[in-house]
This record gives structure tokens, C-alpha cells and sequence, in this order.
């Protein structure tokens, strides 16, 4: 995944920058960088591997080193960035949020051209690198930004530090990912999250629409390109991996899981009985308010079976060996006996992807003397892979265990009835179920309705992009 913050103030940006960045490492693990602009020095940059460490320690003394009254930042879980890029726009510092499906026949277009690109190691080209060649082939940043973000097939956001000094943002297309505009008394900030500027003093000021493009000095604002009217913000933004604190199109993430929650076990009285659960419980961190939501509708007690230990393992995949990230996942749970021995549980998590983790956890409380262990997914089954947005771990098609188990019970001829699946009143979706449950030793599992998932954002369901669910674009 990844964000972005940038800040442009009459006094200094850079500390702003610092921090509203960091308030964005929970959408990657990869790259972090900031970049800012000063009317002595000119454009800075510095990127950090963060694999291993904090964006915060890896960031902490550029404090001393960078200055300006405009600055960027960026986490990434793909490419080094923000770049510096000189054109015939003038010298500036990008960075993006999103993916390039499309990238090598951009490449091929920008090299046939007569433009070259710097290659990173095993010769990928940084697609921060591509989309700065498409907007330089453009007479004007708006120019540029309408054509790349055309060109590419996918999702990019884009945030640009000028040397001017001034900041050029650009909500992606359809606007499936958030551009959020605040603003203090001496400026203004850009951010993915919301609370990150919140936090810093900033207030609401706006959120960009789709396809919509905005320079932003200290002194204002001014519309470069008015935004489209077609809209496909992710919906997995409120289910999964938005930061609860966070509002998006007027929606914040933790009421809409709560209520999600709440949404899910009403339409789950209607087929299983309450009275068999001891506790709810969520998967944490993001499956915790829907448990809370679900537990306070079916008059269920809530609580924590199982605690993760995060103070020095705060994320289960850091270590690059999937054997070592397994292990350290299991490290990470601790039991607390007295809500799991003897007891009959219903575990909410926020999405079941692969399964892998989620079977471990469900052995793991087995181990120590679960009585039951039912299983709801916060989220409709996942039946495809995300092609619009840049996930942590891409996930293919196969690797869902909705897919696999498909193949599994009835081939590819499965695959021509997905939305039976889908469905737990079929026949197919009660087969899907059952076999999920054999493998995986749950007593029961259930996943939220693609309905009761919109009515718990709130949006129009046009408005929502449900791809990962339905296949639809």
C-alpha cells in the first residue's frame, strides 16, 4: 500500500512532515522518504529503508539537516521515493500512491519516444520515474497529470514539491484512494489520513474528488482541474486497512466497523443461535471493533482471548523469511486461559485472505482448550485480487482460499459460478463454507454481505469500489 503528507507553511514544514508521515507507517513496511524545498538550498531528499526499523528512528536527524517552508513525505511498500525530477516543468520531488499494472508498455512508449529511465537493481524502473515521463511529455503539470494518470492502468495518486516551493496534488482517477486537504493558521497540509493532520493542529479543510488536481501555497488553494464525477473509493479502506481514527467521505473507519459489526450479527440471528457463544472476540487489531460491534448487538460478552505481544514485534511479516515471519506471528499470541478453556468462541476477523495466519490462531487457541471456535469474516469472501491498488503482500488469484477451495470442490467449473459462492443461502455457497470449516476446524463460518457491508460504509454503492468481492468492475 502507502501514503503520503506534504505541508507548505509560512514558518517551518519539515517537523510537520516528520510527523504526519509517521502517522502513515501502518500502510507500508518497505520505503520511507521526505523531501522539502528551501529558497537558499533549494530541493532536498532522503530515503530510508524501513524494514527493519521505524520510519521515526531511520528520519529523526534529518530533523537538523532538512529546512523549508514546503516539504513531502512518503511510506512505501514498493518503490524508493519521493524522486527528484528536472524537466522542462522545472526541478521538483514526486510521490505516489497506488499501482502501475501497465508498466512495461509505458516504459516502451517513453523509450520509443526518445526518453530513458535510471534503472534500479535487477533492472525495474521506479514507477514514480514513469509517471514523472508521462507528465513531463505534457506542456504543464495539469497537462501531465490528466495524460499519465489516462496512460495508466491502475490507481495513482500523485503529490508534487515544486520549485516554486508550492505543493501540486492529485486525487487518482476514479478516486479509489483518499487525497485530504487541512489546514493551521500559517498553511496547509496534504495526507492520506486524515487524524495524521489532526493531530499536528490542522483542521478539516476539504477532501479532493476524483481525478481532481489543486495547488496549495501557504497563502491558499486554487483548482487546477475540477474533479470527475464517477467515484470508486475502495471499500476495504473502512474493513481493513484504514487507521480507525481516520474519516473518509464523511465516514469514520471505527463507527463503520462497529456498526458493520452490528449490521453482520442481526443478519446472523437469523440462521445461528447466540445462546452456544461464551464470548466474541476480534482478531486484532482492525477485526476488534467489528467484534465489539457484533458482540453488543447479539447480547454476547466481548473479550480478548488471546493478546499479541507488539512492543518489540509491532508487525508479524517484518522478517523478509516467510518461515521466520510464521514464527514470529506465533510468538506474538498471548493467552489469557481464563476466556479460552472450556469456553465456546466467535472470533470476528476483519477479512480472511489466504487463511494461513488465521489457522494458526484457530490451532493456537485449540491448544489451550477452546471448546468452539466459530469464525466470521467482517467482509465478503474475497474471490479477487485487488488490480487497483498496491497491497503489502499481492495477492494472486489462487493464493484466496475462496479460490482454492472452488477448485477443490468442483474445478474450473467452479470458477463460472462465483457468485453462488459467494452467497450463503446457495447450495454452493453452503459447500464452499462447510469445506472451509473442515479444513480449518472451525465450528461454523460466516461472511458479512457485500448489502450490509455498503450499508454499514454509508456510500452509495456506485460510489464503492467492490471489486476484490465481486468481480465488478
Amino acid at each position: 500500500m502507502g501514503g503520503f503528507f506534504g505541508s507548505v507553511k509560512k514558518s517551518g514544514a519539515v517537523f510537520d512532515v516528520f510527523l504526519g508521515t509517521d502517522y502513515h507507517s501502518h500502510l507500508g513496511t518497505k520505503r520511507g522518504g521526505m523531501a522539502a524545498y528551501d529558497k537558499v538550498i533549494g530541493l532536498q531528499r532522503e530515503i530510508h529503508n524501513i524494514e527493519n526499523a521505524p520510519f521515526r528512528t531511520k528520519f529523526e536527524r534529518i530533523l537538523s539537516q532538512m529546512s523549508g517552508n514546503a516539504a513531502i513525505g512518503c511510506i512505501s511498500d514498493t518503490d524508493p521515493q519521493p524522486l527528484l525530477m528536472v524537466s522542462r516543468l522545472g526541478t521538483y520531488a514526486i510521490c505516489t500512491t497506488g499501482i502501475i499494472n501497465n508498466a512495461p508498455a509505458l516504459i516502451k512508449k517513453v523509450l520509443g519516444g526518445g526518453g530513458y529511465f535510471d534503472a534500479m537493481t535487477g533492472s525495474k524502473v521506479n514507477s514514480n520515474e514513469i509517471v514523472g515521463a508521462l507528465i513531463n511529455s505534457k506542456n504543464s503539470f495539469v497537462e501531465g497529470i490528466r495524460y499519465a494518470q489516462e496512460q495508466i492502468e491502475g490507481t495513482a495518486s500523485i503529490l508534487i514539491l515544486t520549485d516554486r516551493g508550492t505543493l501540486i496534488a492529485a486525487r487518482d482517477r476514479l478516486g479509489r484512494l483518499p487525497v485530504q486537504i487541512g489546514k493551521c493558521g500559517d498553511g496547509y497540509c496534504v495526507s492520506f489520513e486524515s487524524f495524521a493532520y489532526k493531530k499536528l493542529g490542522y483542521t478539516d479543510e476539504r477532501e479532493l474528488g476524483p481525478a481532481e488536481i489543486v495547488e496549495i501555497s501557504a497563502d491558499g488553494i486554487t483548482q487546477l482541474a475540477p474533479a470527475g464525477e464517477k467515484m470508486r473509493i475502495c471499500a476495504f479502506l473502512w474493513s481493513y486497512y484504514g487507521y480507525p481514527t481516520s474519516t473518509y467521505e464523511g465516514i469514520n473507519v471505527e463507527m463503520m466497523r462497529c456498526k458493520n459489526g452490528a449490521i453482520f450479527a442481526e443478519n446472523d440471528s437469523h440462521t445461528y443461535g447466540f445462546d452456544e457463544i461464551d464470548y466474541v472476540g476480534g482478531v486484532p487489531d482492525s477485526g476488534t471493533p467489528h467484534a465489539i460491534g457484533y458482540a453488543n448487538a447479539c447480547k454476547a460478552p466481548f473479550a480478548r482471548p488471546y493478546i499479541k505481544y507488539t512492543p518489540t514485534w509491532a508487525r508479524s511479516f517484518m522478517p523478509v523469511n516467510q518461515e521466520d515471519r510464521n514464527k514470529i506471528a506465533k510468538m506474538k499470541l498471548i493467552p489469557v486461559h481464563e476466556f479460552i478453556e472450556g469456553k465456546r468462541l466467535l472470533l470476528v476477523d476483519d477479512s480472511i485472505v489466504r487463511g494461513t495466519q488465521l489457522k494458526e490462531t484457530v490451532e493456537f487457541l485449540y491448544s489451550h482448550g477452546a471448546k468452539a471456535v466459530h469464525m466470521r469474516s467482517a467482509c465478503p469472501p474475497i474471490m479477487y485480487g485487488c488490480k487497483y491498488l498496491n497491497f503489502s503482500r499481492s495477492t494472486s488469484d489462487m493464493e484466496l482460499i475462496t479460490r482454492r477451495t472452488i477448485m477443490e470442490l468442483e474445478g474450473e467449473e467452479g470458477l463460472k459460478h462465483m457468485a453462488e459462492y459467494s452467497d450463503s443461502k446457495t447450495e454452493r455457497g453452503k459447500a464452499m463454507r462447510k469445506a472451509i470449516c473442515d479444513k480449518f476446524q472451525f465450528e461454523s463460518l460466516e461472511f458479512q454481505s457485500i448489502e450490509g457491508l455498503t450499508e454499514a460504509i454509508g456510500i452509495e454503492p456506485c460510489k464503492l469500489c467492490t471489486y476484490c468481492w465481486t468481480g465488478k468492475e
